[in-house]
């Protein structure tokens, strides 16, 4: 990463205030979508790592990394490792939005559109 996109240093407790933040949002989304019969996903949650399961048995794992201060995501469709820069969180290679990634990605197992947005 050059400088513009560095990651943002954060001490261990914010780190892990974002990221549990952020899984809570996810599994707060996916409820919401079982309420108002969308679709039907399956969670389960093990401290940093949130399991996506969906009709049909495929799965998204998502995973905190906080050795690394990143945020793992992998689908059959292929893994993504994340950082949080400038407010976002950043696929280390290609810079994509793991909000992007995950909607994609849910959209693909689903077979219908589903978007992911962060917490407000």
């Amino acid at each position: 990463m050059t400088p513009a996109n560095a990651p943002e240093r954060m001490t261990d407790a914010e780190y892990t205030s974002r990221t549990s933040s952020l899984l809570a949002h996810i599994e707060a989304t996916v409820d919401r979508w079982l309420e108002e019969d969308v679709i039907d996903i399956d969670t389960h949650r093990t401290g940093g790592l949130l399991e996506l399961e969906f009709p049909g048995g495929t799965k998204i794992v998502l995973n905190i990394q906080p050795p690394l201060q990143e945020l793992w995501l992998a689908a059959p469709s292929g893994g993504h490792h994340f950082r949080f820069v400038g407010g976002r969180w950043l696929d280390t290679r290609n810079q994509q939005d793991f909000f992007t990634a995950l909607s994609a990605s849910a959209s693909e197992l689903a077979g219908q559109a589903l978007e992911f947005s962060p917490p407000r």
